[in-house]
């Protein structure tokens, strides 16, 4: 016989019996439902986070006061309380130093603010960040009109800044910005640009700041009333890590660190931050799996007793088969692509109502609806793997079967 001859008899066999069938499947369906809706659960909420690290240009690392990517403790607050703040003399000195990097930025921030335009205002949710030149540049933000920060702006703290999108939909809707006077803290700025939209995280926008000389910043806030984060880019990939090396011993040296104590700053990078969510979602991962594995055994186990009913209850249709001349193999295989089958349709329908359901429980996340291709195989893998290790059984007492007594079975 073919290899779709038997195929076409599998499957008429199952459709035989749709209500065996059904139950049959059900564990299978449980079994890759479970592990499906966690990872596209996962997938979505990695996939949002990837997408929304656009914060810092590609092969661009942060050097902080606070680490970022550790967890929070009463021991770890102290130490990292006790460090000394990062100033714009230590990130000015690291540019000079650091002659192997292609950009060399710094920032400040502060949150909460408010900017105002004639009798409008925005929400008290408007963030003001300080930046150098190489600021705009390592956190990739792109100017849509207007222009960019200046040397002469940073050297004289002139009051002028640059709007992001939502606060360019709040104060101007209909006129252009560029030209126009806004006020932070009383403060009156010239709008020189807009900045491109960025990209949503988690769907919250974060186009709510503006942009203004980082001396403009301290003269408003206080030279010293917060630590500057330090922004580095590699010329390139090749590079990335080398210059994180250069970055770390230039920057011992400048914040004095003696030799084998430890580092009194912090580096972060897009790499970091994915890594500290692989950190998480990896023994998630791992738990799905195990309930999954748990249940697929289960319902490997049902298809085994069913498939063995199926054997006795077929046993004289076995006889006739071999005794008008069908081999051993050709009964076990069919008898075993009916196990697999019965396991691929469980898995498809656990596939197709887990990746569902996860996309719908991630969009209550405001995360972006995803597929996890990479889970998708190895749930039909797996469907493929119990179908063959519990249909092996019945298929060989089936193979095995005397024609004779099997003719003779009622």
């Amino acid at each position: 016989m073919r290899i779709d001859q038997l195929f076409t008899i599998a499957i008429q066999s199952i459709l035989n019996n749709k209500l065996r069938t059904t139950l049959t499947i059900l564990g299978v369906v449980v079994g890759i439902f479970s592990i499906i809706v966690i990872m596209t659960i996962i997938t979505m909420l990695q996939n949002s986070i990837e997408n929304g690290l656009s914060l810092l240009n590609k092969d661009t690392f942060q050097i902080e006061k606070f680490d970022r990517t550790q967890a929070h403790g009463p021991g770890r607050d102290r130490r990292w309380r006790n460090r000394k703040d990062i100033t714009i003399e230590q990130a000015y000195r690291l540019k000079e130093l650091l002659t192997d990097a292609k950009f060399v930025g710094a920032e400040q921030w502060k949150f909460g603010k408010m900017v105002k335009f004639g009798n409008k205002e925005t929400n008290p949710n408007i963030s003001i960040a300080g930046e150098t030149l190489d600021g705009i540049k390592t956190n990739n933000w792109k100017v849509e009109y207007g222009r960019s920060l200046r040397s002469n702006d940073i050297q004289n703290s002139t009051n002028v800044c640059i709007l992001g999108q939502d606060v360019v939909e709040k104060l101007f809707p209909t006129i252009n910005p560029v030209g126009q006077t806004v006020r932070v803290d009383n403060r009156p700025f010239r709008v020189i640009g807009v900045l491109e939209r960025q990209p949503a995280m988690f769907g919250q926008s974060r186009d709510n700041y503006i942009v203004i000389p980082i001396t403009t910043w301290q003269a408003m806030y206080g030279k010293y009333s917060n630590s500057v984060n330090i922004m580095v880019t590699a010329y390139n990939s090749e590079s990335y890590d080398d210059v994180i090396e250069s970055a770390i011993g230039h920057f011992r040296k400048i914040r004095k660190v003696k030799p084998g104590e430890p580092d009194d700053f912090s580096i972060f990078s897009n790499a970091s931050m994915i890594t500290m969510v692989n950190d998480i979602t990896g023994p998630i991962k791992i738990g799905a799996l195990v309930v999954s594995l748990i249940a697929l055994i289960a319902a490997g186990v049902g298809i085994m007793n069913i498939m063995l009913v199926s054997v006795t209850e077929r046993t004289r249709e076995i006889g006739i088969r071999k005794a008008i001349g069908a081999k051993k193999n050709f009964i076990l295989l069919q008898f075993l692509i009916e196990a697999i089958v019965l396991c691929l349709i469980g898995g498809i329908v656990g596939i197709i109502i887990g990746v569902g359901i996860g996309n719908f429980a991630g969009s209550f996340l405001n995360a972006q609806s995803a597929i996890p291709v990479d889970w998708v195989l190895i749930g039909i893998s797996l469907c493929v793997f119990v179908g063959v290790i519990f249909g092996t059984y019945p298929a060989y007492k089936a193979a095995n079967l005397d024609p004779i007594e099997a003719l003779r079975y009622e």
